[in-house]
């Protein structure tokens, strides 16, 4: 029988349990996307608190890309020299710490699929490959590719919004093509040895959106390829789906995770309101999801996983209030 907490591999990492902590905008970066002290002690909370691995907030890629306030980046080396001093206080803390990588637009807009001509793709592939690079030397664990939330990478997948009339468009196969492309980038740069997870969306929850098929496609062959591990989500615009899209008020993408975990060699990670232990338990063993991310339980509880490993029947605090979107920092105003 599977636990909890049993000591697990994710590619080159050795994780001390199954918890993950899901990229989380935290809103606390400076203006220029920098680190503040008050979010590396977030880090360093987290860190202490348990997890088996810590995935960052979405991280900025370009100079010129617009984003949420308060988000972090990585759009050249000056950022490298604070990450560093980030990551070795992670590791301090025994904590293993991945960077998500998301791509959004330039200059002040969000981009969509139809935005981009062809060699504007083949460029924002490589900025992902350069971005790796950059993570990998500032410390780092591994890279999570942010293919999800209607952020540029997951909008290719559906196809009511990607209305391009090339090899990136029609087909599941197409419109995966460039979540592929990133990955194969990516690997070229960074060796066998350096963590590749991407988060992708499972379905946009509209009607005709195509984007399982597409996801489908993507994992299983990101899978053949070698990711490292595979976190699916769901929905666009930051909101949860819950209840009334995917029939679950816990663990609200199972069906979609326990499709793909079924289907690929890649270790899967479910995410979208895991509260309850008992329930993830159970879903570890009557399916192949092999890992559990938390976000907003995080916020109310860093501590959380050290709870639950001591006090397992114990259920997160967190209510899903969304109350934790304050001005000037994603904090839970009940912690």
């Amino acid at each position: 029988m599977k636990t909890l907490f049993d000591r697990t591999r994710i590619g080159p990492l050795t994780l001390q349990n199954r918890f993950i902590r899901s990229a989380t905008w935290e809103g606390m970066a400076d203006g220029s996307g920098h680190l503040t002290d008050r979010l590396v002690e977030v880090y360093r909370n987290l860190a202490r608190g348990g997890v088996g691995l810590i995935i960052t907030s979405a991280t900025l890629m370009t100079g010129d890309a617009t984003g949420l306030p308060g988000m972090l980046a990585i759009s050249d080396d000056s950022f490298i020299p604070e990450y560093q001093d980030l990551t070795a206080k992670i590791h301090g803390e025994g904590g293993q710490v991945v960077m998500q990588l998301s791509f959004t637009g330039r200059n002040g807009e969000r981009w969509s699929p139809a935005v981009p001509s062809q060699e504007e793709i083949h460029r924002i592939v490589q900025t992902y490959g350069e971005c790796a690079v950059r993570a990998r030397k500032a410390g780092f664990d591994g890279v999570q590719v942010h293919a999800g939330h209607g952020f540029f990478l997951s909008q290719f997948l559906d196809k009511r919004k990607n209305t391009r009339a090339d090899n990136y468009a029609g087909t599941p196969e197409n419109r995966a093509r460039i979540i592929l492309e990133v990955y194969d980038e990516i690997r070229s740069r960074v060796g066998k040895d350096f963590a590749i997870l991407i988060k992708i969306n499972c379905s946009d929850f509209l009607e005709d959106d195509g984007v399982f098929a597409a996801c489908r496609y993507a994992c299983t062959h990101l899978a053949k390829q070698g990711i490292d591990a595979i976190e699916v989500t769901g929905g666009t615009g930051g909101a949860v789906p819950g209840l009334e899209e995917t029939g679950f008020e816990e663990s609200v993408f199972r069906t979609y995770a326990e499709t793909i975990a079924a289907e690929t060699t890649a270790p899967v990670i479910l995410v979208g309101v895991n509260r309850t232990p008992a329930v993830m338990d159970r879903l570890l063993n009557t399916t192949e999801i092999q890992y559990f991310s938390l976000s907003r339980p995080l916020l109310r509880q860093p501590d959380l996983v050290n709870l639950w490993k001591s006090t397992p029947e114990s259920a997160s605090a967190c209510t899903s209030c969304n109350q934790c979107r304050q001005p000037g920092g994603n904090i839970c105003p009940f912690a």
